[in-house]
């Protein structure tokens, strides 16, 4: 990239970066989707989710360290972030482990590491080094551009399903209905803050790749969901997908 490109061109590359690398491709997500999990299946989704997304507070934590004082707008969003995460209402955590009890494991199942695979070990590991080493700017565009702004999208999709299909309550399925309205909110000011911010070409450039490698680490994080827990019963959507 040899020039800086205008807050239009910019917005639109970063929407390409994560096109067509979307979780809800992935046969797990199909699944899902269309029905076709058991609870036992969603149960390990909850497992590996809680430690994919149990330390967002702390990946922002990391980058609201990091970000200058002059980033203020990015620095009230971030605590704000953390603020909605941990104690602006119910602990998203806590939703997420009351759905997972509903699916039939457990508070101690879903809190243990030793339950998550190593592809979600992987994607938090990704997010702990992005939020403690890459530019601030960056690191915006990779964990809340190319990570959270995907969630309305997957969990619009998957929601109705869970309480049509699998017959789950209103209340059991609260961590989704929260996302979908929360991280949409979330994912628009990750996108401001980096169109404001990256203002070279080389910082667009890199925010251009990173959120391309969150989007792909997504997609990556929730296929292993599928050849982990669910290709031995379903093995037809690996050719499906």
């Amino acid at each position: 990239m040899t020039a800086l490109m205008n807050r239009e061109e910019f917005r639109a590359a970063l929407e390409n970066a994560i096109q067509g690398k979307s979780a809800n491709k992935s046969p797990f997500s199909i699944a899902w989707a269309t029905g076709q999990l058991s609870r036992a299946h969603l149960a390990r989704w909850a497992e590996n989710h809680y430690h994919y997304v149990g330390p967002f507070a702390d990946y922002l934590a990391y980058l609201y360290a990091r970000t200058p004082d002059h980033m203020t707008e990015a620095k009230d969003f971030l605590l704000a972030n953390m603020y909605e995460e941990e104690i602006g209402g119910d602990r998203h955590t806590d939703l997420l482990i009351r759905f997972a009890e509903a699916c039939g494991t457990t508070r101690e199942r879903v809190v243990d590491p030793d339950n998550m695979s190593p592809t979600t070990r992987g994607l938090q590991s990704w997010c702990y080094a992005v939020a403690m080493r890459e530019d601030p700017v960056v690191a915006v565009a990779g964990l809340v551009v190319g990570l959270e702004s995907q969630v309305p999208s997957i969990y619009r999709r998957q929601t109705p399903t869970l309480k049509q299909t699998y017959g789950f309550t209103e209340e059991e399925v609260e961590f989704f209905d929260l996302h979908i309205v929360s991280d949409e909110i979330h994912g628009e000011r990750g996108y401001q803050i980096v169109l404001e911010h990256a203002n070279t070409p080389a910082l667009q450039a890199r925010c251009l790749k990173i959120c391309e490698i969150g989007a792909q680490m997504r997609l990556l994080y929730t296929t292993a969901l599928y050849h982990d827990y669910v290709a031995a019963d379903l093995p037809q959507l690996a050719l499906a997908a």
